[in-house]
């Protein structure tokens, strides 16, 4: 069993990282956040607010937060360690990790991805526990330097961990965010990467999600991608499980519908709240490096060792390689279609 008292590391304050620790914090749970130097700035010096899917709000002042940019600090007395990095930098905060973590500190992955669990694994010492995990929802932070640093939840899900700890998602769970064991991650892991094949495109539309997925060039799109996705799974025997209650084989479809259809029968899809935007457009805004090669590059991998074709999946690679770093500007759905891939 899990102690409720035992210290827990966000490892990566982005905004999933501060809204899963803040509502840990203001659950009175004893929390710390391992965050860039910004971050830390800024949340010790005006705290940290979080907005629920609702609108109700929670303000964690400053000097009820730990947070620190040192490793061994964060790391220190640490039991649980919730990793919420770019999948990019696993491999460099699983170093960090054995090198000042306690050797039995239980490590949950909650990032975008499906290799990051075993990444985990093979460098930390066998004696930590690897958990992955899934966050099925939207988060948006706001501004640099608009303060208090503030994290607002967009859309529906309960976070989904691996079924190999007893009281582990007891000890996750706040009033305000359930947490859920589950006996098939893998499964929804590559449920979940389906659609987060979204990602980009949000991102390349420069368009909020809802104004987005309401757009049908945009919704076929994806859906052909997820096409793609899905002939690339089953050529490598690979099964997503449903996410939130949605089969990924049946998503296509139900994008492909007209408007006035897809709003009646996508509901729950449009149910979002007008901010959200994927975390690949924020890492556009902020000039950040995005996970496009953990998304679509992993579909992309697999397909060339069973000799699949992925011409949508590797045009918006390369629309998202040549959008990287530049300033963020609006795509067209034509413009992706008919991109020149070498």
């Amino acid at each position: 069993m899990i102690e409720n008292n035992r210290r827990i590391v966000v490892a990566g304050a982005g905004s999933i990282g501060c809204y899963v620790g803040g509502q840990l914090a203001a659950a009175k749970r004893a929390v710390t956040f391992l965050a860039r130097p910004r971050v830390e700035e800024e949340v010790s010096k005006a705290g940290l607010k979080v907005i629920n899917l609702d609108g109700t709000e929670q303000f964690i002042p400053p000097d009820q937060l730990s947070v620190t940019a040192d490793p061994a600090v964060a790391f220190d007395d640490a039991r649980i360690i919730l990793v919420a990095v770019k999948s990019g930098a696993t491999e460099e905060m699983a170093r960090l990790i054995a090198s000042h973590a306690p050797a039995d500190s239980i490590v949950v992955s909650l990032q975008n991805g499906v290799g990051n669990a075993r990444i985990l694994r093979e460098n930390l010492p066998q004696t930590m526990i690897v958990i992955a995990g899934m966050v099925p929802f939207n988060v948006v932070q706001s501004q640099s330097g608009q303060l208090p640093l503030t994290v607002r939840r967009t859309t529906q899900g309960t976070i989904l961990i691996e079924n190999k700890v007893e009281g582990l998602a007891e000890a996750l769970s706040t009033p305000d965010l359930p947490v859920s064991a589950h006996d098939n991650m893998q499964g929804i892991l590559w449920g979940k990467l389906m659609m987060n094949l979204n990602n980009a495109l949000n991102a390349l539309s420069n368009l909020p999600l809802a104004t987005q997925l309401a757009d049908r060039e945009w919704r076929l799109l994806l859906a052909d991608q997820m096409g793609e996705g899905l002939k690339v799974m089953k050529a490598n025997r690979i099964i997503a499980a449903p996410v939130q209650g949605v089969s990924p084989a049946i998503l296509p479809w139900i994008l492909r519908l007209p408007n006035f259809l897809f709003r009646r029968i996508a509901r729950k899809m449009l149910a979002i709240d007008p901010r959200a935007r994927s975390s690949m457009w924020e890492d556009f805004s902020r000039g950040r490096t995005t996970e496009i090669d953990y998304l679509q590059g992993v579909i992309v991998q697999m397909a060339r060792k069973k000799n699949v074709p992925t011409p949508l999946a590797q045009k918006v690679i390369a629309c998202v390689k040549q959008a990287e770093g530049q300033p963020i500007r609006c795509h067209a759905v034509a413009e992706i279609r008919q991109k020149a891939v070498a």
